[in-house]
């Protein structure tokens, strides 16, 4: 299992072709190697030239600016300056597979023996519908189907309910462990967490500036389109406005991603809602699929639960796991999905009885207190 990258391993990083095979820009011959502070000036200048003359980074460009900022190369201003100009123009697909070389080349790994499915959602949280992720996460891996999310600690712009708060609800305390531990749990319960600031230190040095700028960064695009897996995986990436959706699609097939899921889902997760139509879409070769499903037409319509606090919520979500209360049927409908997204079941309905079938006998409730039991004795 990897460690935590040095100061060292970055700088080699930095200046190599390892990982993604990709080099920082190279200077003129016999022209002294700029530092850091200046190379990322001249990427500052060329996106945040305006409207007119402005211009998007190459993919090498990118990857080393984020290089630069996660070394802490780049000033304070200079990282504030490029992150807000950059969500003005918003990133471009190319932008953002680079900005994926480094979280790969720099991140956490895991690994599992089958495919897993792996959620990516704003890193921000939930702050108006109660979310059901960590609970259609414990119907998947007691399905079989192993399940990786991520996030962080509160985080702006919202500071809304993270899923270390929500899983720590359900009496799962998954802060705090080593990769290796989270592994464990992976290979042991299908089911891992990668929280940030445990996991990802470097990724973490951005928040502060994060918080200044009290906007959402391209950062946070890129939280939505990574994930910790290594080996075939479904990726399944949220989204709100459909520009933000063909750009992931783009960007996600440069970085060689092939089995991707995007779901306009409640806040951007990738909850499905059953209020109203589910708007998702399989990406191949850039482009997206689209994929309508209909919560009205397999029993699960109804309103989305909103959010209050987590003691309301904590005994929604019990219920829920055996199949009763308010967030039954909208756990129903999305662990049906995924389980059908996923590859469990052969078609939605098939998955709509097997999730019935893993809430009412007992086996989503048995998942979560595995995972307790193993948390209470893990390193």
């Amino acid at each position: 299992m990897p460690a935590t990258p040095t100061p060292a391993s970055i700088a080699s990083l930095s200046s190599s072709s390892e990982g993604s095979g990709l080099r920082k820009p190279p200077t003129q011959p016999g022209a002294p190697s700029p530092s850091g502070r200046e190379r990322f000036k001249r990427y500052l200048q060329k996106i945040g030239s305006g409207e007119h003359t402005g211009r998007g980074l190459s993919r090498e460009e990118a990857r080393d600016a984020l290089m630069l900022m996660l070394q802490e190369e780049a000033s304070p201003a200079q990282i504030g300056a490029f992150l807000i100009a950059h969500r003005i123009r918003r990133p471009e697909p190319q932008e953002l597979s680079g900005m994926l070389d480094v979280y790969r080349d720099l991140g956490p790994a895991l690994h599992t023996e089958r495919a897993a499915i792996c959620f990516g959602m704003p890193f921000d949280g939930r702050t108006r519908t109660a979310p059901l992720y960590p609970l259609t996460s414990l119907v998947l891996a007691a399905a079989g189907l192993p399940v990786v999310l991520h996030g962080g600690a509160r985080m702006p712009v919202k500071y809304g309910v993270t899923a270390m708060e929500l899983f720590h609800a359900l009496g799962l305390d998954l802060q705090n462990l080593s990769l290796a531990t989270v592994q464990q749990g992976l290979s042991l319960h299908r089911l891992a967490l990668v929280h940030q600031p445990d996991h990802f230190p470097l990724a973490e040095r951005l928040t502060p500036i994060r918080d200044d700028l009290g906007k959402r960064p391209p950062v946070a695009s890129l939280e939505l389109l990574w994930t910790a897996h290594r080996g075939p995986h479904l990726l399944v990436s949220g989204f709100v406005h459909p520009p933000t959706e063909s750009r992931a699609w783009r960007a996600l097939e440069l970085s060689g991603e092939t089995d991707v899921v995007t779901v306009k889902g409640l806040e951007g997760s990738t909850d499905l809602p059953i209020s109203r139509a589910c708007i998702t879409a399989r990406a191949h070769g850039g482009q997206g699929e689209r994929l309508i499903l209909h919560p009205r037409d397999h029993g699960c319509y109804g309103p989305d639960a909103l959010w209050t606090d987590l003691d309301s919520w904590r005994q929604q979500a019990l219920a829920a796991l055996g199949g009763q209360g308010e967030l039954a049927a909208a756990l129903q409908w999305n662990a049906a999905a995924y389980l059908w997204l996923g590859g469990i079941c052969e078609t939605l309905s098939a998955g709509l009885e097997r999730t019935h079938e893993l809430l009412q006998d007992g086996s989503a409730l048995r998942q979560l207190r595995a995972l307790i039991a193993w948390r209470h004795d893990a390193p």
